[in-house]
C-alpha cells in the first residue's frame, strides 16, 4: 500500500487530471444524481470512493478530501493528522519522526504538488480541522455540491 501511496505522489499530474475530469463527468450527470437522490447515492459513491482512493493513496475517508491541494498525498497518514504542513519533527532524510521508514506526508505533498499547476500554491490555503461527522462519507459528493453551490 505504501509503495502505491508513493507512486500515486510521483503521478500526481496524471491522477489530478484524471480527478478533474471526475468531476467534470459528474457535473454534467447532476442532474439525473438529483433524481436519483444523494441519500440513495452516498453509500455507493462512498464504497467506490473507499476503493479506489484507498488502494491509490491509503484513503482514511474523512469525508473532506484535500489530495488535490497536497500533490495526491493524503494528510490523513500523517500519524499526527496535520493537515497544514509538516511538524517540527521531519527528520534529515524527509521520513517522519513518528515512523522513521515512512516519508513525511508533507514532503511528499511538496513533491507532488511540484508536479501538478498550481499545486504548490494551493498548499499554502489554511485547512480546516476535520469534521469527524463527516468520516465514511462520499468526499466526492460534497465536492459535487459545493462546487455547484448547493452547500456551502
Amino acid at each position: 500500500m505504501y509503495r502505491v501511496r508513493l507512486w500515486s505522489v510521483r503521478h500526481a499530474r496524471g491522477l489530478n487530471r484524471l480527478y478533474r475530469a471526475l468531476e467534470d463527468l459528474l457535473v454534467r450527470l447532476r442532474p439525473l444524481m438529483r433524481l436519483v437522490g444523494d441519500k440513495r447515492l452516498e453509500r455507493p459513491f462512498a464504497a467506490l470512493e473507499r476503493g479506489t482512493k484507498g488502494f491509490l493513496f491509503d484513503c482514511k475517508m474523512c469525508g473532506q478530501c484535500v489530495l488535490s491541494s497536497t500533490g495526491m498525498s493524503c494528510p490523513m497518514n500523517c500519524p499526527k493528522q496535520l493537515r497544514n504542513g509538516p511538524c517540527g519533527g521531519v527528520r534529515a532524510d524527509g521520513n517522519c519522526e513518528v515512523l522513521p521508514d515512512m516519508k513525511c506526508v508533507w514532503v511528499a505533498a511538496w513533491e507532488g504538488g511540484q508536479r501538478i499547476p498550481g499545486g504548490v500554491e494551493s498548499m499554502r490555503t489554511v485547512q480546516f480541522a476535520v469534521d469527524r461527522r463527516l468520516e465514511g462519507r462520499s468526499s466526492w459528493l460534497r465536492a459535487l455540491r459545493q462546487r455547484l453551490g448547493e452547500e456551502p
